[in-house]
C-alpha cells in the first residue's frame, strides 16, 4: 500500500451470547483509499463497519484513526472522529424533512430557534451538488420512495467533512444513472484524500471503483488483494470459499475470462390465460395503469427511482388507496382494487417489499415467528391455538430451502444480516402460497450466490404456474429474469417488451422518454 495507513484494525472480536461473529479482524484502509470488503451474507461486514463506526462496541481488539488510538463510545465520537457511515438499513427520522435530516446534526439556530430560511437555503445547495435540485428540501422524507431516501442519506454524509466513509449497498436501490453521479462524487473524494470503505454484492462495482479488496468468510478475514490482480471468478471463489479460492494467488492473465461464463438458458412457462388484470388504476403517483398478469408468467417492471414502480405494487396490494380503475384476480374483480392489504392476501396475493426493516419483518421476534406469521390463520393454528410442531417442521423446510443462516429458527430476526433478513421476507410468502407474488427490489443487499438461487426460486414457482411481478433497478436482472419488461414513467405504464424484442439501450429510453407510447396491446396477444 503506498499511500499512509488512515485507519487500522487489530484483533476485532465479537460475540453475541455464545456465538463469535467476529474472529480477530485486522483491517488497514490507506489514505485516499476506496478499500471494497467483500462477503456473502452473514459473512460479518455489517457488523465490522459498525464497530469502526462506533454503533457496536467489540469485545476486543484495537482500532487506529491517523495513528491515534480511536474507540469511539457511539456514533456522536465517531463523527466527531471524521467517520461517517451510510448503513444498509436506512437510519433518516420519517417525519422529518429533507433538509431537517440532512443537517440533524448541526441545524442552524439562534437563541434555541432553528433558522429554517437558512436551513432550506444551506439544503438547497447540498442537494443540488448532489444532482437532487428537482428535491424540495421541505419535503418529509416519509413521502420519497427507498431509492430517493437512499439518496439523500448518501447526500447528508458527503455533505460532512471526513477521513473515513463508509457506505454498505449504496446503490441498492439506485438507478443506473444515479449511481453514475455516485461515482463521480467518490472519485472527487478520493482525489481529495478521504478514505473510503465500500460493501457491495455488485463486482461490476468493485472493479470500476476499488483500489483493495478485502474478502470476509464466517466472521474471518480471508484476506486482502489488490483489485487489479482479482478476476470476478476469483473474488466469486474467495467470498464463496471453494476450492478454486487458491487460485487467487495466480496472475489475473492466467485465469479464463469471467464474462464468457455462460448465462444460464431462459426457458418460458408462461400460458395464455391471465391470472391478473389490472385496468386504468390510478393513485396519488400512478396513472391509469393498464396490464396484465399471466399464468407463469415472470413480468418484470423497470423505471427510474420516484417513476411510480413501488406504488403500483402497493396499489395492487391494497397497501395504497387507488382513485380510480379495478383489479381482477380469477373471479374476483374489485372496483377501486382492494381497500385493504388483508383482500388482496384472501385473494392470493403476496408482496415482498423493498423496505423489509419496517414493512416486512418483526425484528424483534424470531426467525421462525417471522416465517409463519402470514399463514398462522390458516395453515398452523386450530381453535386459535397454535400448532407447535407443524410450524416448526415448516419452518425447517423454508429455512433449508432459503438456506437461511442462522443460529436456529428462534434466533431473533434483528441479529442477522440484511441478506438473510430478506430471505426471512421472501420465506414467509412462500410459507403461505399465494398465486400472485410482487416482489420489490428483491435482490437488493444479496450476495451473489443467494441471487441465483433467488433467480432459481423465481423460475421453479413460474413452473408451479404462479404468476411474478418483479420491481428491480437492475435491467441485466429484469432481461435475464423475466418473460416481458414493463417500464413505468412518472406514474404511468409507457411500454412493454417482450423477450427476444428488447435492448437495454430501449429500456433505459423509455424510461427517460416521457413521450414513449405504450405498446401494452401488442404483446398482449405475444405473451
Amino acid at each position: 500500500m503506498s499511500q499512509p495507513t488512515r485507519f487500522r484494525a487489530r484483533g476485532l472480536t465479537k460475540r453475541y451470547g455464545k456465538i463469535e461473529v467476529l474472529h480477530g479482524i485486522d483491517l488497514e484502509v490507506g489514505a485516499g483509499e476506496i478499500h471494497a470488503l467483500l462477503g456473502a451474507n452473514g459473512a460479518g461486514k455489517s457488523t465490522l463497519v459498525k464497530i469502526i463506526a462506533g454503533l457496536i462496541r467489540p469485545d476486543l481488539g484495537l482500532m487506529e484513526l491517523a495513528d491515534q488510538a480511536y474507540a469511539p463510545n457511539g456514533k456522536q465520537q465517531s463523527e466527531s472522529a471524521g467517520v461517517q457511515i451510510v448503513q444498509q438499513e436506512l437510519s433518516l427520522i420519517p417525519n422529518l424533512s429533507i433538509a431537517e435530516n440532512i443537517f440533524f446534526t448541526k441545524l442552524p439556530s439562534r437563541f434555541g430557534w432553528v433558522r429554517y430560511r437558512t436551513l432550506h437555503r444551506d439544503a438547497a445547495i447540498a442537494l443540488k451538488r448532489f444532482g437532487l435540485h428537482d428535491l424540495d428540501p421541505r419535503t418529509p422524507t416519509s413521502t420519497l420512495g427507498v431509492g430517493q431516501q437512499q439518496m439523500i442519506e448518501i447526500a447528508a454524509a458527503l455533505n460532512q467533512d471526513c477521513r473515513l466513509l463508509i457506505l454498505d449497498e449504496p446503490t441498492a436501490a439506485l438507478t443506473a444513472t444515479e449511481t453514475d453521479h455516485l461515482f463521480t462524487w467518490l472519485g472527487e473524494l478520493r482525489q481529495q484524500g478521504v478514505s473510503m470503505i465500500y460493501i457491495s454484492h455488485r463486482l461490476e462495482e468493485i472493479s470500476r471503483l476499488a483500489d483493495r479488496i478485502s474478502v470476509m468468510r464466517d466472521g474471518r478475514m480471508i484476506g486482502t488483494y489488490q483489485a487489479s490482480e482479482l478476476t470476478k471468478q476469483q473474488t466469486i471463489d474467495l467470498i464463496s470459499g471453494t476450492p478454486e479460492e487458491a487460485s487467487a494467488d495466480k496472475p489475473a492473465f492466467e485465469q479464463a475470462d469471467p464474462q464468457t461464463a455462460s448465462v444460464k438458458p431462459f426457458t418460458s412457462y408462461a400460458q395464455a390465460n391471465p391470472l391478473m388484470s389490472v385496468e386504468g388504476l390510478c393513485g396519488s403517483k400512478i396513472q391509469d395503469v393498464h396490464l396484465t398478469l399471466h399464468r407463469g408468467e415472470r413480468l418484470g417492471i423497470a423505471g427510474l427511482v420516484g417513476s411510480g414502480r413501488t406504488e403500483l405494487l402497493r396499489a395492487i396490494f391494497g397497501a395504497d388507496r387507488c382513485t380510480n380503475g379495478s383489479i381482477t384476480v380469477g373471479k374476483v374483480r374489485r372496483q377501486l382494487g382492494f381497500q385493504h392489504p388483508k383482500q388482496a392476501v384472501d385473494a392470493g396475493i403476496a408482496m415482498i417489499t423493498e423496505d423489509r426493516k419496517h414493512d416486512g419483518l418483526l425484528l424483534s421476534q424470531s426467525v421462525q415467528s417471522n416465517l409463519s406469521l402470514a399463514s398462522l390463520k390458516h395453515r398452523f393454528s386450530r381453535f386459535g391455538l397454535i400448532k407447535r410442531q407443524h410450524e416448526r417442521l415448516s419452518g425447517s423446510q423454508i429455512q433449508q430451502q432459503l438456506q437461511i443462516k442462522s443460529a436456529g429458527l428462534e434466533q431473533s430476526v434483528n441479529t442477522l444480516s440484511g441478506g438473510n433478513q430478506q430471505k426471512v421476507v421472501v420465506g414467509k410468502w412462500i410459507t403461505h402460497q399465494p398465486e400472485i407474488y410482487l416482489f420489490d427490489e428483491p435482490t437488493r443487499g444479496i450476495d451473489v450466490g443467494v441471487r441465483n438461487r433467488l433467480y432459481d426460486l423465481f423460475e421453479s414457482l413460474a413452473q408451479q404456474g404462479r404468476g411474478l411481478v418483479i420491481v428491480s433497478s437492475d435491467l441485466q436482472e429484469l432481461m435475464e429474469t423475466c418473460d416481458r419488461i414493463a417500464v413505468m414513467n412518472a406514474g404511468r405504464l409507457m411500454s412493454v417488451f417482450t423477450r427476444g424484442q428488447w435492448s437495454e439501450e430501449q429500456l433505459l429510453q423509455a424510461s427517460f422518454d416521457a413521450s414513449a407510447s405504450s405498446d401494452e396491446t401488442a404483446v398482449e396477444g405475444q405473451a
